[in-house]
């Protein structure tokens, strides 16, 4: 099988979506204003609430945060367990059908909603209560996340010491953009060329000044939690902002380079299509579906769709290429990677994959793929676009459990209620097996997307708009999650992982509770009422 032939098929897919779906569904359920205020215009409070200078500085903030690891880890386990054909049929399908229309219409309903995040939505859409809930099954699907990435991250500066100098290095000259762009007004062009030379040298002197920290993996994930802890407590637009929005040149090329290696080396796929239908990790479904989450659709990108890029959009014009071109252009990312992947020889793959993991193995593969323009560089160009982006998904998560914990506990203290949920991540990520938290973070994740699919639905019925283009994936995610959660706890409880193993419990009390509140719209929907 052709990886190039993989490629153009994702790549028209993905086209036909946004040409075609997206602008039926803007017409059928997502009418877009010109004339209405954003929030981040209307509240603008320098603080959370900034309109972005440039539309592509909030597209490059919202897909550095919602495309992390992810994307392309989640590719590689499912390739080495069910073979390449189920994995690329999930991305593909679930881009298009599920995860643009779950990303766009959670950034709509929240910028019609003041900027509000999904627990917000919820009270508005559904009933006080349902926020309540929502909002504890968000603040510990958060914990999760962060948890999970932590770990990943410090894995990667333990075993990866070149990437340190540009990873942390670009902190500092994102703050020198955000400054130049927001206190002193200057050029976005000369602002932004500044800051991508400044991170061109820091990758150049990472690589060539590279040095090993001798603080092990847990000493690691503590200078993680303090600059997460200190990221979501300063002003969005100083670092938040402007390193996503650099970063992202980090990612377009990445994107670039492995669509030009695939023309170019034109690899074949050697692994197999299809293995097996149960394996050591479950059946097919539902675990593949939780298994590749952002790549085809997460509940995450909603917390980022509502939690930060609602109170930066400027307009409403840009919401349809923020909301849905993001997620199509994350699955192309995700396809990217698993054919990066696929074509490494059955031993090569399996001896990597063992050894050193999901990472490791993504950057061998794309390091081959992209060699005529990287050389030996490729593999480490690969994994250091990783590890920004996994910084990126950490901060803003980080944000945004603060505003979920002052939500929820009406805490005045922006620095309580930032530490708690950082402090508990961290404990989770010392002590937990990573392969073990990834799975229940996704089948966490995907509940959150079916719960904010819920929301979204109750939004358009007292509207009397259609909602079957958000609740028939609603269903298929809440019921594709529950049974995934339900498998792991099983295997948890014969492991004695009492920690999971409650996790767990409360993930599915909490999704089944959220669903019941919601239950007039399953009642309106089963008798086809507001159906259009």
């Amino acid at each position: 099988m052709s990886g190039l032939a993989l490629l153009l098929f994702s790549v028209a897919a993905f086209i036909l979506g946004y040409l075609f779906y997206l602008k039926f569904l803007l017409k059928r359920a997502f009418p877009i204003s010109l004339d209405t205020p954003t929030p981040a215009v209307e509240l603008n409070d320098g603080f959370d609430y900034v309109p972005a200078r440039n539309w592509l500085m909030l597209f490059g903030h919202h897909f550095a945060s919602i495309a992390g690891a992810a994307p392309i880890i989640g590719p590689v386990i499912a390739l080495s367990l069910w073979g390449w054909a189920p994995a690329i049929i999930w991305i593909v399908l679930g881009s298009i059908f599920l995860g643009g229309i779950h990303d766009f219409s959670s950034l709509y309903v929240s910028m019609k909603s003041k900027g509000g995040s999904m627990a917000e939505v919820s009270k508005i859409a559904v009933s006080s209560k349902t926020k309540n809930l929502f909002s504890v099954f968000i603040l510990l699907t958060l914990i999760l996340v962060i948890g999970v990435f932590l770990y990943f991250c410090a894995d990667t500066l333990m075993n990866k010491p070149e990437v340190i100098i540009p990873s942390f290095g670009l902190i500092p000259v994102a703050v020198l953009v955000g400054i130049m762009l927001y206190r002193f007004n200057m050029n976005i062009f000369f602002s932004t060329l500044l800051g991508l030379l400044l991170l061109g040298a820091l990758i150049y002197f990472g690589d060539k000044m590279s040095f090993a920290v001798p603080i092990g993996n847990e000493g690691w994930i503590i200078i993680l939690i303090c600059y997460c802890f200190i990221a979501s407590v300063i002003p969005v637009n100083i670092l938040l902002q402007p390193r996503d929005y650099l970063s992202t040149y980090l990612l377009f090329a990445g994107i670039i380079f492995g669509v030009l290696g695939i023309f170019i080396t034109r690899p074949v796929i050697e692994a197999p299509a299809f293995t097996a239908f149960n394996t050591e990790s479950g059946f097919l479904w539902p675990m593949l579906f939780v298994t590749v989450a952002c790549g085809a659709i997460s509940g995450f990108h909603s917390l980022v769709a509502a939690g930060t890029t609602s109170k930066q959009i400027s307009s409403e014009r840009y919401a349809p290429r923020i909301g849905y071109g993001a997620m199509l252009l994350e699955g192309l990312l995700a396809v990217i990677a698993l054919v990066s992947v696929a074509s490494l020889s059955g031993d090569t793959f399996s001896k990597l994959f063992k050894s050193s993991g999901a990472i490791n193995c993504f950057g061998h593969g794309y390091g081959n793929i992209v060699f005529p323009f990287l050389g030996s560089y490729g593999a480490a160009f690969a994994i250091l676009i990783l590890n920004t982006f996994i910084l990126t998904t950490l901060d803003t998560a980080t944000r945004i459990s603060r505003y979920v914990m002052t939500e929820v506990f009406n805490l005045k203290s922006k620095l309580i209620a930032t530490l708690i949920p950082v402090i508990l991540a961290g404990l989770l990520a010392i002590s937990g097996s990573w392969r073990a938290i990834w799975v229940i973070f996704g089948a966490g994740n995907q509940l959150i997307a079916a719960l904010s699919l819920i929301v979204v639905s109750g939004w358009l019925i007292k509207r009397e708009r259609p909602i079957k283009y958000t609740f028939i994936p609603a269903i298929f995610m809440l019921t594709t999650a529950v049974f995934a959660i339900l498998y792991k706890l099983n295997q948890f409880v014969k492991d004695r992982n009492i920690v999971l193993s409650i996790i767990s419990v409360m993930l599915i009390l909490l999704g089944i509770s959220v669903s019941w509140e919601a239950r007039f719209i399953f009642k309106r929907f089963i008798f086809r009422k507001r159906m259009v």
